[in-house]
């Protein structure tokens, strides 16, 4: 079921579909996109030749074809930094969880199993090492709140300067399996790439200290969740909790689902409404900005502004400039 609103010349309309098959009418005809689920092939875009930009309103544009937009001249526009504080508070609430217990703790309590409490299961964070992989908007206020824990924070990140990390009174480390191999939690906030999936197996997996604790509030193809499921089996990791799985939905018959010590939330870790304003906000700008033939800054891939189609808009807002 559509709905269509209407602001002075702007015809805005909320397709509530999901599916390529459900978008694709509406979007035909649209000279601007923005996306909360869903996806974008290269195909529907080739079939879409009015439309000038995609929004998406967060950081992950792996469900949006690209490069094939790029080529097209048709700028991809993210929100960077709006959705981080939300974010970044998800992955201490799923820490907290773990650290103190509270899963088995809240299910003993409710059958009268008062005497759970004298498992001394539940730990402080103080004086813990924490592991970030990836330090970007997300990996800094995590950071931050790990120190307000007086935990000890390690950081690794290839794309950033190892003195920008120190500015941040974290410790960088030259490798993944340093992190692995240090810190008693790793939280992963890298984007989904050729070089990150599967990034957590067996092989890292079995690096990491025994008992430690793995959160994941990036993206589900990070980790490789037959490998997770026989590490938390065998007790290698006490803990994983993960804010999204590989398929979305979950699949309820991943055998991940059926351990006390893993936790999974429905990808909600940036859904607060704080957040989800600040991005909506976001991406209309951008939307309008680029409507408007403007460059604006925050988009995916910068090299948009370089291609012919671009080019040629740019150009034809000069020309219009210059008769006025």
């Amino acid at each position: 079921m559509r709905k269509l609103y209407t602001f002075d010349d702007i015809s805005v309309t909320v397709a509530n579909e999901d599916t390529p098959e459900g978008i694709l009418p509406y979007l035909v005809d649209a000279d601007a996109f923005i996306l909360r689920v869903g996806s974008v092939s290269g195909d529907m875009l080739r079939m879409c030749n009015k439309l000038k930009v995609i929004a998406r309103p967060g950081v992950g544009v792996d469900t949006i074809a690209v490069s094939e937009a790029t080529a097209m001249g048709i700028p991809v526009v993210i929100t960077p930094g709006e959705n981080s504080r939300s974010v970044a508070e998800h992955v201490f609430a799923l820490l907290l969880s773990v650290s103190k217990n509270l899963f088995e703790s809240r299910k003993e309590a409710l059958l009268g199993n008062y005497s759970v409490r004298n498992k001394y299961r539940s730990f402080e964070l103080y004086g813990k090492t924490i592991g970030i992989v990836g330090f970007g908007h997300i990996g800094k206020l995590v950071a931050k709140i790990a120190q307000g824990f007086g935990m000890q924070v390690y950081a690794y990140d290839p794309f950033v300067k190892k003195s920008v990390i120190e500015e941040q009174g974290v410790i960088p480390v030259s490798s993944l399996v340093d992190i692995l191999e240090k810190c008693k939690v790793v939280t992963l906030h890298v984007a989904s790439t050729e070089e990150t999936r599967g990034m957590i197996r067996k092989e890292t997996l079995y690096m990491m200290q025994d008992d430690s604790i793995l959160i994941n509030c990036a993206r589900g193809d990070l980790v490789n969740e037959e490998d997770l499921y026989v590490a938390l089996k065998e007790g290698k990791l006490m803990a994983a909790a993960e804010d999204m799985m590989a398929k979305e939905p979950f699949d309820l018959s991943s055998p991940l689902l059926t351990l006390d010590n893993f936790i999974a939330t429905p990808h909600m870790a940036a859904l607060t409404g704080e957040s989800a304003a600040r991005c909506a906000i976001k991406a209309v700008e951008g939307v309008m900005a680029v409507l408007h033939k403007n460059e604006w800054p925050y988009v995916y891939d910068k090299k948009v502004y370089q291609s012919s189609s671009w080019l040629e808009r740019k150009e034809e807002k000069s020309d219009a400039d210059a008769d006025r």
